[in-house]
């Protein structure tokens, strides 16, 4: 309710002026968000709860959620279907880090599942606890196609989740010790298997704290090179948010050298001397009066398309730019979207504005300009 929020902050400055109770506290709980205003976040005690990382670690907490004393009281099969849904909640959870190689869209999973799979699990077992016999194909569907496939859109994902189901809940998990890896090398060295039946519940928090391997993707039944994507992506992720957080001087003053203004400005004049983007434009007018109707084809007309584009990209990035220009003389306000323009020059990426009318290229900026230049030449 972001509207809401700044409604809120007024009220809070009311209260401050009227002088309210000592005792007064305000909770207030949310998603990451942008949204919040800052006045508010500048008087809030912040607390985030972060998800815990790896398969361990969210195992653990999967299984805290349950209550000592009524898993102590369940029987056994029980016991042992709860301990593999803990696994398998944790692999849902953590098939996200991987990207489009763990699911293709971005599941909201959560502890509720978790719970509600735990209840319905209880409710089959008892009516069913007369014939002995565990119904695997109902439980199988209401985890894997109402519970959490309730989030899943995407029917490779669909069909994913329901592997991972058939893979854990059969016979062999209230016999023996079950394999719960989907996937193993064949030399044997990686192994994870379900603990013995009817231990206590300090003794699966136990397992679950010493037996557990280290981590693999091979847990999430992936390839173990899966992990290289990753890791890249949270190395680069570590090093842009570490760029960022960098001090910088938005001025133009001082010895600094290296301030945001003179970046910008340095910039400007490589677009101008050297790219020279302004002065040449592409004369359209005069192109298609050299193009004969009848050699007119399919070529011509993506070549006179994409020098369109080219001209519209051209004028995005020198009136932007101009602005810029004009605010640092003091002609024009500097308003939010200059800053981000500034921000994306002073980072060397490509801004959100140009990117938008631009030709698709995960190159830097400096990278990305030349590449501009020799597109237009």
């Amino acid at each position: 309710m972001p509207g809401f929020l700044k409604e809120l902050e007024k009220k809070l400055d009311g209260f401050a002026m009227e002088g309210s109770n000592p005792e007064f506290r305000l909770y207030l709980t949310s998603d990451p968000s942008g949204a919040i205003p800052i006045g508010l976040l500048e008087r809030c005690i912040k607390l985030t709860n972060e998800p815990p990382e790896g398969l361990k670690a969210n195992m653990k907490r999967a299984f805290a959620f349950f209550n000592k004393e009524e898993f102590d009281e369940k029987e056994a099969k029980i016991k042992c279907i709860l301990f593999a849904l803990c696994y398998f909640h944790s692999v849902m959870l953590e098939r996200r880090k991987f990207g489009p190689k763990g699911w293709n869209m971005r599941y909201a999973f959560s502890m509720g599942d978790l719970r509600d799979s735990s209840i319905i699990l209880n409710n089959y077992m008892e009516t069913g606890a007369s014939s002995g016999k565990i119904p695997w194909d109902d439980l199988k569907y209401l985890f894997g196609e109402i519970m959490y496939g309730g989030h899943i859109v995407d029917g490779w994902d669909r069909v994913m989740c329901k592997a991972l189901l058939d893979n854990l809940m059969t016979d062999e998990l209230t016999n023996d010790e079950k394999e719960l890896f989907p996937f193993l090398p064949a030399d044997g060295k990686i192994s994870f298997k379900s603990p013995p039946l009817n231990q206590s519940y300090d003794k699966y928090a136990e397992y679950i704290e010493t037996d557990t391997p280290a981590e693999t993707p091979l847990a999430f039944g992936m390839h173990p090179n899966a992990e290289i994507d990753f890791r890249t992506m949270q190395c680069m992720t570590l090093f842009k948010l570490l760029q960022e957080i960098q001090p910088r001087d938005a001025g133009s003053g001082g010895g600094g050298g290296g301030s945001m203004q003179e970046k910008v400005q340095e910039f400007m004049v490589r677009v101008n001397d050297e790219a020279s983007l302004d002065t040449n434009k592409l004369n359209i007018e005069d192109i298609v009066g050299r193009i004969n109707d009848d050699q007119r084809g399919p070529y011509q007309n993506s070549f006179l398309q994409e020098c369109e584009v080219m001209n519209v990209l051209i004028k995005v990035i020198v009136s932007s730019l101009r602005d810029v220009e004009l605010a640092f003389k003091g002609e024009l306000t500097m308003t939010a979207n200059m800053e981000t323009l500034m921000e994306a020059i002073f980072f060397n990426t490509v801004p959100a504005t140009w990117a938008k009318f631009a030709f698709p290229s995960s190159r830097g900026l400096g990278s990305w300009l030349d590449n501009c230049k020799q597109r237009l030449e």
